[in-house]
């Protein structure tokens, strides 16, 4: 008699676990910033979007973070994206704002890393926050190569997957580097003036290639699979000197979380960034 309970239980706790939700966890490697480099996974960038403007004050205190985050780290993206009476104010920015701030205005200066995470203030206090979110084992990289020429962008943006994965989108940005404009200054970084007269605006959004909240990936994106999504267009009405383009792609999860990121100069051809 217990014999047969004990089969009945067995084939019940077998049903249940075939019947339901239940997903078999992957033994993914340890994904913090300095654990070792695990074979086969990827570099892991912190992107950091910076809502900014070349009127606003205190904004230098969050450029000024990122200066440092590139003198100590090889593993950061940043893009500034302008906002009001600016040379350089991106017009699209409302989808946005209502990403990182659904119920209020955009006041200046915001700063978020990996697209939702508030990046705490005052930022060049809190470089380690940024550091944190970078590693070597991200399950999935990146890796562009791209033309500039005639008038016109030709871009390549390839996907690799480490490990299985479902519900990402794609997100890609046309920037503009070595922009040059007054800057106001509220702070003690650039030399405490005010205005800094020729301050140089790096890493400008121009154009956003595909939606700002990215593009559903619709093919497979199980471990060992490797994707191309290839664009064309006319270089933006806006590009002040397509020489100095450059682009960032992004991989986001269904929650918006950017899970890597990478920029790319133009005409650069990149090799996935695989621990081998």
């Amino acid at each position: 008699m217990k014999k047969s309970n004990y089969l009945f239980l067995m084939l019940m706790v077998t049903a249940f676990f075939s019947c339901s939700d239940t997903k078999v966890i992957e033994n993914l490697p340890e994904d913090t910033e300095t654990a070792a480099p695990v074979p086969g996974y990827f570099k892991k960038r912190v992107l950091i979007e910076d809502y900014t403007g070349s009127w606003c004050g205190n904004c230098t205190r969050v450029a000024y973070a990122i200066d440092q985050m590139y003198a100590q780290s090889d593993k950061v993206v940043s893009v500034a994206i302008h906002n009001g009476n600016d040379p350089y104010h991106f017009a699209n920015y409302l989808p946005l704002k209502n990403l990182i701030l659904p119920n209020s205005d955009l006041e200046l200066p915001q700063s978020r890393l990996n697209r939702t995470i508030v990046w705490a203030s005052p930022e060049p206090s809190n470089i380690a926050q940024a550091k944190a979110l970078t590693g070597n084992n991200a399950g999935l990289g990146l890796a562009m190569s791209s033309t500039v020429a005639s008038g016109t962008i030709t871009l390549d943006v390839n996907m690799k997957f480490a490990q299985n994965y479902s519900g990402l989108k794609l997100v890609v940005y046309v920037l503009e580097n070595h922009l040059i404009h007054s800057q106001t200054n509220y702070t003690s970084y650039y030399g405490n003036i005010n205005p800094v007269p020729t301050y140089e605006h790096n890493h400008v959004l121009r154009h956003n290639i595909t939606d700002l909240l990215g593009d559903i990936i619709t093919e497979s994106t199980s471990a060992g699979q490797t994707i191309t999504k290839s664009f064309t267009l006319p270089i933006p009405t806006n590009v002040a000197n397509p020489n100095n383009i450059s682009f960032v792609a992004v991989l986001v999860n269904a929650d918006n979380l950017a899970l890597n990121a990478r920029a790319a100069e133009q005409n650069e051809t990149q090799e996935f960034e695989q621990n081998p």
